[in-house]
This record gives C-alpha cells, structure tokens and sequence, in this order.
C-alpha cells in the first residue's frame, strides 16, 4: 500500500456551527461522510451525527438477521433448530472478533481525539494482524468438527445430518466476521461511522439476495437448502470486507493503512492484548452464558429450540439499532477522553442512553402488543409459535433497562475499562442467568418459561450496577 499523496489528504474537520441546525439539516450531514471534529461539535449534534449512521448499520445487520431466519424457516423447525444452534456456536467467534473491536474503537477514538491520526493507524495495523491469526486458528480448529459440535449441543441425529454443512461453512469461513466486525470498529473509532454504514448496507444486502438463491436453488444457482445460507452470508462479508479495504488505502478514511502497519510490532500487539483480552473474555462470558440458555432449552425438543430462535431473532432486530447509539457513545467516551474533556464524555453517554432509553421502551411496548403477530409471520407451528410468543413477551418486558445498560457498558469499553463490563458480565450471567435459568426451568418446573424468565432479571441486574459505578467515575482516568 502506497504513501497517499497531498491531493489525497483528508478534507478537514468541519466546523461546528455557529447557530443551531435544523434536525433534518443535521441527518443529511450525517449520510455524507465528512468529517468532523467530535470533540469540539455541539454535544447534541455529535450524538446525532454519529448515532444516525451507526443507528442505520445496526439496523441493516438486524434485518439480515429477521430475513435469514424468515427463509430458513421455510425448511421446517429442524432447519431453524440448525440456525439456532449455529449461531450460538458463532457466538463465541463473536466474541472474540467483538472483544478486539472493544479494544480497536477504545484505542483509534482516543488516537483520534489526541489528533494523532499515524498511532491511529499503526494500532489500527496491528489490531487487523491479531485479528487475521485469531480467525485462521479458530477456523482451522473447529470447522472439520460441525458434527459433534451439533451434538453437543444437544442436537439430535435429524439436526447433525440437516446442519453439518450449514455448520462447518459458517465456522470455516469466520475470517469474513473478523475483519468486517474489526475494520468498522476503527472505522467508527475514527469518526467514520458512515463508512462502516456503508460496508454493512452492502454486505447484507448482498446476504439477503443471495441467501434465498442459494437455498431453494433460484436461478442458475444450486439448491442448497439450510448450506446456501451460509454460503450467502460469506459472500456477502466477503464482498463487504474487499469493500473496507479499497477505502483503507484511498481518500475516505481518517485511517490510512500503509503495508508497514501490517507488519508485526509485539511490543503494540501485547499492549493491545492487554486491552482486548478483557474484551474478548468479557463477550465470552456472555455469550457461552447464551449457548448456557440453548443447551438447556435443547432439553425440551427442537420445536422449543425453533420458537426460542425466531423470538431472539426479532429481538436482535430491535437491539441491533440500539448498539447504534451505545457505539455512537463509545466513540465520543474515547475522543473526548484523549481530548481530555471528561465531564463531554460523560455528558455524551447520558444523552445517548437517553435517547436509547426512549427508542427502546417503545419497541419494547409494541412487542408485548404484537408478540402473537410477529412470531406468526415467521411459523405456521402452532407448537413452535407458542414458545415463540411466550420468548418474545417476556424478554420484551425489560427493553428499556437493556438500552440504558448496553450504553453504560459501551461508555467503559469506549474509556478502555474493559475490566469492568467483565467482571459485571461474570456475576450477571455465568452466576447469575444460567444457574436461575436452570432452577426455573427444572427444579421450580417451569420448564422453557423459566429459562425466558431468567434473560431479563440478569440484564435488569446488571444495568443497575453498570449505573452505580458509571456514577463513580473511576472510567474517566483510564489509560490506553
């Protein structure tokens, strides 16, 4: 990758305006792209500016998620059962992938708001080397393993003949994940939320036309079944990060990576580490916590584990555009901080868990009316809707605790303090969520009703003690 030339240099930042801008005014600014400085812009419009792009990207990945399930579903409940159990797999690759993107946005935003743009870029080097080793390792390690993996999860023989394939492609192929997940954090880290917008607009675009194509064999294309919507969803990443990656070396991006950011640097890469292996631990807490919730949930049969699936889909579909605004208060955390304007990042994290707040509570209304309709959109099983709906209601009932604490976590990622959220997510959900998702489910013989019971007391948990300690503020002196 070549030096850009003076004729490619960044325009500048923006100037924040002098007098108010009209809502609409600042929305239109928002889609296109400039760049501005987020730790001098009138707070409201800051959050604004980066929270609509961010907002729109989750909004797409959430889509994905709802028209993935919705074709699937036509194979049957196995089918979704496959889907189900997958994606608890690939939450653990998740994790990994999301865990260094914590420490990826903590450390370019704060690069960023110091106005060091070439450490921005090194780090922004050295994350996408760890990235591209962790990925190889994993997929080398688990994808001839899809067969037992499935068992082991509880699936029966029906389920490891439909999935295997399904399986092993989405475990071989999560270099895709990695780099899409990681690239768009230093995007968003730097400011450039517009970007990672644009990449996840395509990439799941591309996911949704594709995945009916390769599963019912549409077109020129073979059918695949529950296969071809693994193959989609790669192709789609696939196309998303060469997408990312012609903007790293041209004139859109803050970041400029050049091939000597690529070579290893162990001393940056330890440092690194040091702020991702938190992160990293942090997301498998949670996420093995969720494979925790699907190993018991296997018990009671595939038409539980389908219903189960379809709810939390819908779920994701409503949560994803909520991260939007937790990421958007991440970055200005970071930028503020390396800006040395605590008492801003401070005030960009209540506003935006405001505002989240007030999204989500409403979505959350809508889904306790609608939760029969939903799930019927998606099912015709009356065994399958019913868990379905029952999921849906009840994790429903505590949407606005999750806005507000899915902000404050993101407000300690964004500072550095990965510690935190960890140690929060260990008590919440591997002591608390699945040991009572067990007693409720089994012992107090509730059965799947005690394992939906127990995913909104963890979380309503959690967001109070997240509150507690953002109010301490000891997230403010955090170094990186």
């Amino acid at each position: 990758m070549s030096e850009p030339s003076p004729a490619e240099a960044p325009p500048p930042a923006a100037p924040a305006p002098s007098a108010p801008t009209s809502l609409w005014r600042i929305v239109l600014q928002a889609f296109r792209g400039q760049h501005h400085d987020y730790t001098a812009e009138p707070l409201e419009r800051a959050v604004l500016l980066l929270s609509v792009p961010m907002v729109l990207e989750m909004v797409m990945e959430s889509l994905f998620a709802v028209v993935d399930v919705f074709w699937v579903s036509r194979l049957g409940k196995e089918a979704i059962a496959v889907v189900g159990l997958t994606e608890s797999i690939m939450t653990l690759i998740y994790a990994a992938a999301i865990g260094i993107s914590i420490a990826a946005s903590a450390i370019v935003s704060r690069r960023i708001g110091e106005k060091d743009p070439e450490r921005a870029a090194q780090a922004a080097g050295q994350i996408l080397v760890l990235g591209t080793a962790t990925s190889l390792v994993i997929g080398l390690a688990f994808a001839s393993l899809a067969p037992q993996i499935l068992r082991l999860m509880g699936a029966d023989e029906s389920v490891v003949a439909l999935g295997s394939s399904f399986t092993r492609i989405m475990l071989g192929g999560n270099l895709t994940v990695f780099l899409i997940f990681l690239i768009n954090a230093i995007f968003r880290g730097a400011g450039d939320a517009v970007l990672a917008m644009r990449t996840l607009w395509l990439a799941n675009g591309l996911n949704i036309l594709l995945g009916p194509c390769f599963i019912f064999g549409w077109g020129p294309l073979p059918e695949m079944g529950v296969a071809g919507a693994a193959v989609a969803t790669n192709i789609g990443r696939g196309v998303g990060v060469l997408y990312q990656l012609w903007h790293f070396t041209g004139n859109r991006s803050r970041i400029r990576l050049r091939l000597e950011h690529l070579r290893p640097d162990f001393a940056q890469l330890h440092a690194i580490l040091r702020t991702a292996g938190n992160g990293i631990l942090q997301l498998l807490i949670s996420t093995t916590s969720w494979v925790g919730l699907f190993k018991i949930l296997a018990t009671f049969g595939s038409a539980t584990l389908a219903g189960y699936t379809i709810a939390i889909r819908v779920i994701v579909f409503a949560l994803m555009p909520a991260w939007g605004l937790a990421n958007a208060g991440a970055t200005l955390t970071g930028q503020n901080l390396g800006a040395k304007q605590p008492d801003r990042a401070e005030a960009a994290v209540r506003l935006a868990t405001r505002y989240n707040v007030i999204f989500l509570g409403i979505v959350g209304v809508i889904f306790v009316v609608c939760a029969q309709p939903l799930i019927s959109f998606f099912t015709d099983d009356p065994e399958v809707r019913g868990h379905g709906v029952k999921a849906l209601w009840i994790v429903s009932l505590a949407f606005p605790l999750y806005a507000a604490g899915m902000c404050l976590e993101g407000a300690f990622n964004g500072s550095g303090d990965t510690w935190t959220p960890t140690r929060l997510n260990f008590f919440c959900f591997w002591l608390g969520q699945v040991p009572l998702a067990w007693v409720l489910a089994v012992p107090c013989r509730l059965g799947p009703v005690g394992v939906f019971i127990a995913v909104p007391v963890s979380f309503t948990v959690l967001t109070l003690w997240s509150a507690l300690l953002f109010r301490k503020g000891r997230w403010k002196l955090q170094q990186v």
